[in-house]
């Protein structure tokens, strides 16, 4: 929740603005989730757009990309300085060699003069970290060029191993899934997990992954011939306001517990428990936004059995209380 009210509705025309900056080289998927992301975020009340989604580059006009088309940008830096939101893609052909100091001046100084929060998706770190916006932070970037970067720019904490890092005013996501996840997580940050999850729904992604879940995960996918958790993962989904056990999520695939452990770390990134308690806040912030139901009643309806133990969990997993969490999305 640090990123909470970084892209707030500042406009115009009532949403929220969002410069994606482009330069020579930029991947066309990391530039189109962004536009495809907050470009489909709506008011759930009225329906009108949330974001205000701008393609902008350090000067516009055309910009290859690393695909056998270019793009054209019509914005400018001047667009980057006033945004609510800087969304910087990847490109490959320039990211890797960047060093401290050696960033455009005038893209350097936009940055650094943004009005709103700043994030990078994959290697856009490096373009950050050169313009100084992550010295003394925690960042991430695509786990293959973690190690160059982290050799690049010493004076930056670099976790490798995560999805996305939010530092409130400038965060980072590693590859091209992760920004999507990242792009979500600010989503669900300014308009909560109902609008996010709504998003979600529209691209036909997962509508939440933690940032702190591993980057690479052994066996994303099911392989023909191998037993999968997925099964028990959708049964559990069905029923979060049960006391599901270990041992029953084992038993729907027709597996030991300790095989099951296993196999779903490689599937997930996560131990089953720490997926089960997850999905169960996900569910409660959903319930604290679309309905009046008191906190133990929300506790009920998602497993964790007590108000309290309800409090705990989410003041850890999203760093408020459920009540203020409430105020902060039904007040809205």
């Amino acid at each position: 929740m640090s990123s909470r009210g970084r892209g707030k509705k500042t406009s115009a025309s009532g949403s929220a603005s969002v410069a994606v900056l482009v330069r020579d080289g930029v991947l066309p998927m990391e530039l189109g989730l962004v536009h495809q992301l907050f470009g489909t975020a709506r008011d759930p009340a009225t329906g009108e757009r949330l974001y205000d989604v701008r393609t902008c580059a350090p000067r516009p006009g055309r910009i290859r990309t690393d695909a056998d088309f270019p793009i054209y940008a019509e914005h400018g830096l001047e667009t980057v300085r006033r945004a609510d939101t800087v969304l910087v893609p990847a490109s490959h052909e320039t990211d890797e060699g960047l060093r401290p100091g050696s960033l455009d001046p005038d893209l350097a100084d936009a940055l650094r003069s943004a009005r709103g929060r700043v994030a990078s998706i994959c290697t856009g770190s490096f373009v950050l970290a050169a313009a100084g916006l992550l010295d003394g932070r925690r960042a991430t970037t695509h786990w293959m060029s973690s190690d160059r970067f982290a050799r690049s720019f010493p004076q930056v904490a670099v976790d490798a191993d995560v999805l996305y890092v939010d530092e409130g005013p400038v965060l980072t996501s590693a590859g091209e899934a992760a920004g999507i996840d990242l792009c979500l997580h600010m989503i669900r940050a300014d308009h909560g997990a109902a609008v996010a999850a709504e998003v979600a729904r529209r691209t036909v992604v997962p509508p939440h992954r933690e940032g702190g879940q591993a980057q690479y995960i052994r066996r994303p996918v099911e392989e023909p011939g191998v037993t999968s958790t997925s099964g028990s993962r959708a049964w559990a989904l069905e029923r979060l306001a049960e006391p599901l056990t270990l041992a029953e999520l084992a038993a729907r695939d027709a597996m030991s517990v300790r095989t099951y452990n296993r196999r779903f770390r490689e599937e997930t990134g996560l131990t089953p428990m720490t997926w089960l308690a997850r999905q169960r806040v996900d569910r409660a912030r959903e319930l604290l936004e679309r309905t009046d139901h008191t906190v133990d009643r929300v506790a009920a309806e998602t497993g964790f059995g007590t108000g309290t133990s309800l409090r705990q969990h989410f003041q850890t997993a999203v760093g408020v209380s459920p009540r203020a969490y409430r105020a902060t999305f039904r007040g809205r």
